[in-house]
């Protein structure tokens, strides 16, 4: 059985006759033909895809290293480890009493077995113990992914490693807009009660996340008495489905940090509801989601570009 991310505080002829008849770009959207949810990271020429719950375990685990501050290289040799021991799932079972995303074990001291099982715990766990290691930012990944898990297939870890630096380099936000999911958009209503925060509930549980993985952010949402921050009319923050996340001031390493905010929010889009996000004049929508980011070009309107581009801040919100 697998678990999907949660935060502690997820006949041919007959067919071929179809094809004719109703067309082919039709049949596509009927299942098996219709194309699966997936999310990809693509840096320079290198490609990986991920299903959801790969995207969603991957985008945490470097979430939670870049709010520890720590390199990506340590992204890296966590998301190489995870791959080799649970293929990115958050695994019930293993071998022996291993368990989890990294598979450790309670009998050695990694934690109880509802401690393994959290994928927030079990990430940190990983990265204390790493940071252990002397000199593992010059180690090869293998080897220090091996001193820390002990595994009876210490060079297995390499098999991952390709794949772990494309992962981590745009989750990070090293490499901006490489990080991107397919949804179908169909999403169950959600209703449209405001939180004492001034948002729905489903805008309030991306407030929530958000400061719970990247720790304290400069927020802001919707505004009581029908101001929401000068936006434009028609803005989803006068509906309370908005959250900005802000990066300020704008130079190279709040620019990094907004990416790896962004990139999570579309690889926990399936799971929150995430309509909309846009940064760095950049948009991805899930109902467009095919498209991957696009251009984001704002209607033109007097004020500052930088903050209509929403290069300061990360703008997400809701579906309905």
């Amino acid at each position: 059985m697998r678990m999907r991310t949660g935060l502690a505080l997820i006949g041919v002829g007959l067919l071929g006759a179809v094809a004719i008849t109703i067309g082919v770009d039709a049949l596509r959207d009927l299942s098996p033909f219709a194309p699966a949810d997936e999310c990809t990271a693509t840096v320079d020429d290198s490609t990986v895809v991920l299903d959801p719950e790969q995207a969603e375990n991957a985008a945490l685990i470097t979430a939670i290293a870049v709010r520890r501050g720590l390199p990506a290289r340590a992204a890296t040799i966590a998301l190489a480890t995870a791959y080799q021991e649970s293929k990115l799932a958050n695994l019930e079972y293993g071998d022996a009493d291993s368990l989890g995303l990294f598979q450790q074990r309670p009998s050695q001291g990694w934690g109880t077995e509802e401690q393994v099982l959290d994928p927030v715990f079990a990430t940190n766990a990983f990265y204390d113990a790493l940071a252990e290691v002397d000199d593992y930012r010059s180690m090869e990944v293998t080897v220090a992914a091996q001193t820390v898990q002990r595994s009876a297939f210490p060079d297995a870890y390499a098999d991952h490693e390709a794949d772990a630096r494309v992962l981590a380099s745009a989750l990070t936000g090293n490499s901006p807009a490489a990080f991107t999911c397919r949804f179908d958009g169909d999403v169950e209503e959600a209703g449209d009660r405001l939180r004492e925060s001034g948002l729905v509930r489903r805008a309030d549980a991306v407030r929530r996340e958000a400061l719970a993985v990247f720790g304290d952010l400069s927020l802001g949402g919707f505004e009581p008495g029908g101001v929401a921050g000068g936006h434009m009319e028609g803005s989803t923050h006068y509906e309370g489905r908005a959250v900005d996340i802000f990066v300020r001031p704008i130079n190279q390493a709040n620019n990094v940090r907004g990416w790896a905010i962004a990139h999570y929010l579309v690889a926990q889009a399936d799971r929150l509801g995430v309509q909309t996000v846009i940064f760095d004049a950049k948009i991805w929508q899930a109902r467009r989601s095919d498209d991957g980011w696009r251009d984001y070009d704002p209607p033109a309107r007097s004020g500052d570009r930088a903050i209509l581009e929403h290069r300061d801040h990360v703008h997400v919100d809701v579906f309905d």
